[in-house]
């Protein structure tokens, strides 16, 4: 039983569309209308805005579902149904989800910096270009979630994706640390071969005329490739949480909420990404943990893996491995000042 079906809280997912929609106009039209470079105490406090924000909505939304499962008669009528322990359930579901998709999002991030790095994309242009990017990740995300609250309806389209996320997490786990390079990408190749590309930046424009011909620049050229990476990575991030909750206005919100907090965290941590060498194993374990969830760990729990214990060892491999990054960058560092 979906306990929050779209037919009756439509409105719900309207008002919170709605919402993004119009913190994103104020983020552009008024907090960066003129292009600029964006500090890291301007990222800082945006990081911090949306997380809060992330919290609030969280907060707000166990209130409300508390008072729905305890007066609406599609629940009370329910035998054994508790509205407190369903609730706060909910309310975990949505931060265990917001947790993971943010954590997955660090991967993201430092394809941002490579392809804006191999594109010669200044810093004072990036977030036009993140900002674009986030649009269509959520647009995209939307219809991903939508597609996936039917398909993962069907057991073996389950399984299916919970075997995907295993291998991906198995093969970034032993992918390391390794650089990437984009010059051979298949991506970048067909990209320069659709499009009539012009070799140099011209101001914050995605698009240039000359000699009545239309040039794309560099700066649409990463941001069509950002689009595709984010479809990519959907593939694995939006059956991770469908892996943790059935409820697909669960899935949405929390996703929508880490996906507007990239840009700021990207800026906050662009500058520090070489010392968190060691994140990506912790990302690769979460895939895996999520995976055998999907595959295993449910069906063994009577249906469903506690999500607080969910919630718990996800939060420690991603802690455990930001932490060892940091001990052994600092080693380093020490090895570094005795040489």
């Amino acid at each position: 039983m979906v306990l929050f079906p779209f037919y009756d809280y439509w409105w719900l997912y309207a008002g919170f569309t709605a919402f993004v929609l119009s913190m994103l106009a104020l983020d552009l039209g008024v907090f960066h209308k003129k292009a600029h470079e964006v500090s890291f105490k301007e990222a800082s406090i945006w990081t911090t805005v949306w997380i809060s924000l992330a919290l609030v909505f969280n907060y707000l939304f166990f209130l409300y579902a508390k008072y729905r499962f305890s007066t609406h008669e599609r629940y009370t009528s329910i035998p054994g149904f508790d509205p407190d322990a369903q609730a706060k359930t909910s309310a975990l579901e949505f931060l265990t989800g917001f947790v993971v998709e943010k954590s997955l999002a660090i991967d993201n991030i430092f394809i941002f910096a490579v392809v804006f790095a191999y594109f010669g994309i200044p810093k004072i242009y990036q977030h036009r270009v993140l900002f674009w990017g986030i649009i269509g990740a959520l647009i995209f995300r939307g219809i991903f979630i939508a597609m996936g609250s039917v398909l993962m309806q069907y057991h073996w389209v389950v399984i299916f994706f919970g075997a995907l996320l295993i291998l991906t997490g198995t093969k970034m786990f032993f992918a390391g640390t390794k650089p990437q390079n984009l010059e051979s990408n298949f991506i970048v190749k067909q990209l320069k071969k659709v499009f009539r590309v012009h070799p140099h930046i011209e101001g914050q424009n995605f698009f240039i005329k000359k000699n009545g011909l239309t040039y794309v620049t560099p700066l649409f050229l990463s941001l069509i490739f950002l689009e595709l990476s984010d479809i990519i990575f959907a593939v694995d991030s939006v059956p991770a949480i469908f892996a943790l909750t059935k409820e697909p206005l669960i899935v949405f919100t929390s996703n929508i909420f880490a996906i507007l907090g990239l840009r700021s965290m990207y800026f906050m941590l662009s500058g520090v990404m070489d010392k968190f060498a060691f994140i990506k194993y912790g990302l690769a374990s979460v895939l895996i943990f999520v995976g055998l969830k999907m595959v295993w760990l449910n069906q063994a729990f009577g249906g469903k893996f506690p999500i607080s214990w969910s919630l718990i060892i996800i939060a420690g491999l991603i802690g455990s491995s930001i932490l060892a990054s940091i001990v052994i960058d600092r080693r380093k560092q020490k090895r570094d000042l005795k040489s």
